[in-house]
């Protein structure tokens, strides 16, 4: 009887298996693992977090070829963020805050924010020449990449010092250190992806981390090799 019902069960046990392998294989399953390889500061994202894991999906998603179309973020990005990287990297700031930059400018000098920022890491000017920039009728140090990442730099370490915390520094550059202590200790959390924040500031790390994506793994999000043709 046994010999009878081996090959049958063999059989099941073999189906049984490539069912699990090809649910392991499948596009969800793939995108889930790629998920949990993200990270932002060398830190991980908490994945596990449903609504993290949304927020993630749909700026991942917003940075896209077809809703982008900027081969121009490629292309500065090409050129620009090696110096970037390596100028942050002498003050011990994690490189991926050298996506800032595309974030807050698209790396033009020429941006300038309705409050007075400017520059390819948007200072305002006051903060500019606190951490050693000229801004003044004569010079703007802000339109000097070299100069204001000199400066990025030094201000990202300043920030390091009063949170601990990357991920928090990163929020820290956009809301301003003072609007992100009163947040942390109104809410009584110190958790960036906990935190209730403005709009744009609860959305800042996730288009950092999106752009550094799409810049990185540019096939993934219908770009070709080239950077030229979308993918569909």
């Amino acid at each position: 009887m046994g010999s009878i019902e081996d090959p049958y069960k063999q059989k099941l046990i073999a189906y049984a298996v490539s069912k699990i392998k090809e649910r392991e294989s499948s596009p969800e399953k793939q995108l889930e693992a790629y998920y949990k390889t993200i990270t932002f500061a060398n830190e991980c994202l908490p994945m596990e977090d449903s609504f993290v894991k949304r927020k993630l999906s749909k700026y991942l998603s917003n940075f896209s070829f077809k809703k982008q179309q900027s081969h121009f973020l490629h292309e500065k990005a090409a050129k620009h963020l090696p110096s970037v990287s390596k100028i942050l990297m002498s003050y011990g700031i994690p490189e991926d805050f050298k996506y800032i930059p595309l974030v807050e400018s698209g790396l033009d000098a020429g941006v300038r924010s309705h409050k007075g920022a400017g520059g390819y890491w948007q200072f305002m000017p006051q903060t500019a020449r606190l951490f050693g920039l000229k801004v003044n009728s004569k010079v703007d140090e802000r339109l000097d990449l070299v100069k204001s990442t000199h400066a990025a730099a030094r201000y990202l370490q300043y920030l390091y010092s009063e949170f601990g915390d990357w991920t928090l520094v990163a929020a820290a550059y956009n809301v301003g250190g003072g609007s992100l202590k009163s947040s942390l200790r109104r809410q009584g959390v110190d958790n960036y992806y906990e935190l209730r924040l403005n709009s744009e500031t609860a959305a800042y790390v996730y288009k950092l981390i999106s752009v550094k994506e799409v810049i990185e793994n540019p096939e993934m999000y219908g770009y070709d090799e080239n950077l030229r043709v979308s993918k569909g």
